[in-house]
């Protein structure tokens, strides 16, 4: 147990700097609709340039991608686990985007999808299922004020035994990581 909350001090702790929590601002909290536009756009914790939302992106996509793998291997056991790793980071997604308008969600890439959830639903996230399967390690785009990013996902073999269980060959496969927040102005210091 004390190796859970080590490693979630750990990974909390990079999302609280990824996130730019040294320039927090009490609208934050006033934020409880994250599609809020109006609400969103006062937030200081905005990144202000496509760089920026960048760097957050691969930020978090390197903590939740670490978390999930050292997750999956300390404490995840298959006849004995009741929840698998990765539904159980879906509640620090909830989170992240009720409290910063980040929103994160798994994406099914080259083998079966376990949720219909992790279907591609959006033409971005077509895109990033097609630049992943071909050995991408991620995919961008800004849309509409909207900086969206899709990272790679290892799927070990432990996944595979339910997300590819007639598996023929030994191939890499992958999953997608989502992640999608606001930026000022398309990259344009305000």
């Amino acid at each position: 147990m004390n190796k859970i909350r080590l490693l979630l001090f750990v990974g909390f702790g990079l999302l609280y700097l990824s996130l730019g929590q040294g320039r927090r601002s009490s609208l934050i909290v006033q934020a409880e609709k994250p599609n809020d536009k109006a609400a969103l756009s006062t937030l200081k914790s905005l990144p202000t340039t496509i760089g920026e939302a960048q760097i957050r992106a691969r930020i978090l996509h390197e903590t939740i991608h670490g978390a999930l793998q050292v997750i999956h291997r300390d404490f995840f056991q298959e006849d004995e686990s009741r929840v698998i790793p990765s539904h159980s980071l879906e509640d620090v997604f909830k989170e992240l985007n009720r409290a910063h308008g980040v929103k994160i969600r798994w994406l099914a890439v080259n083998a079966k999808a376990m949720n219909i959830d992790n279907e591609p639903k959006t033409e971005f996230e077509k895109m990033s299922v097609k630049e992943l399967s071909v050995g991408k390690a991620s995919y961008e785009q800004v849309i509409d004020d909207q900086f969206h990013y899709t990272g790679k996902i290892r799927l070990p073999s432990q996944c595979l035994k339910c997300h590819l269980p007639m598996r023929r060959d030994n191939r890499d496969r992958v999953a997608g990581l989502v992640i999608s927040m606001p930026v000022k102005s398309h990259g344009k210091a305000e």
